[in-house]
């Protein structure tokens, strides 16, 4: 049995409050961890890396490829080409005759429809009737050039393979000097590089022979005559 002073150091001994805990070294803890080395901030931030001398040319170029791009699309886009359908011209001049002239065409590669009315002409009368060059009509239906010829052919009749794009023929006129007409032509044309909008229609005061009068004149108006009425042919 122990005495009451071993008692009392066995107390003292292992009260927490008087254990001294020696330091822990760790050097062992190296051998058994793996080592890891960490990357510095450097090398883990990309925008750090070197960059290539040919990276500024390579973003240059492309600018001035894309301003090139843009600028070639807005200065050569094409337009949709607008398809003309109707056209109307209102004839009158130095003479009785006046009139309305309208051209239909529902495709540009169609036939076009010719509806005429025209009055104050001779009666029981062929009198020519064409397109001409120019829309001008500043000095009456005299500026309006010749009969309308974009391919250099002579004058013809309407159904002639030699023909000008304007020789639409003669118009006939009933006894009261009155032309009412209606007749598809498949030449001349509302749309295209041909078409006829803003050049003039011209009535003539006398017959036209259709290239068949055996003279230089027949083969260049028909030996037509005078320009009794004329007017510009325009959009309806």
């Amino acid at each position: 049995m122990r005495d009451r002073g071993e008692t009392d150091q066995s107390i003292v001994a292992t009260n927490p409050a008087h254990v001294i805990i020696e330091p822990v070294h760790y050097e062992w803890l190296p051998n058994i961890l793996p080592t890891t080395s960490i990357p510095s901030n450097d090398t883990m931030d990309p925008y750090n890396k070197q960059k290539s001398p040919l990276r500024p040319l390579l973003v240059a170029a492309a600018a001035v490829f894309g301003l090139l791009f843009v600028a070639y699309k807005l200065f050569n886009s094409e337009s949709p080409a607008v398809t003309v359908n109707k056209a109307i011209v209102i004839l009158n001049g130095n003479s009785p005759v006046t009139g309305t002239v309208t051209f239909e065409q529902t495709s540009p590669d169609g036939p076009v429809k010719v509806t005429g009315e025209i009055l104050g002409l001779s009666p029981n009368a062929l009198r020519g009737f064409h397109v001409h060059q120019s829309g001008d009509l500043s000095g009456g239906c005299n500026t309006a050039g010749a009969h309308f010829n974009p391919y250099g052919k002579t004058h013809g009749a309407p159904a002639d393979a030699n023909r000008h794009v304007g020789d639409l023929g003669n118009i006939e006129s009933n006894g009261s000097g009155e032309a009412s007409f209606v007749f598809t032509d498949k030449l001349i044309s509302l749309n295209g590089p041909i078409s006829i909008i803003g050049r003039s229609v011209v009535v003539h005061a006398g017959t036209d022979d259709l290239g068949r009068g055996d003279n230089e004149e027949s083969l260049r108006t028909g030996n037509a005559g005078a320009r009794a009425a004329c007017g510009v042919i325009g959009l309806a």
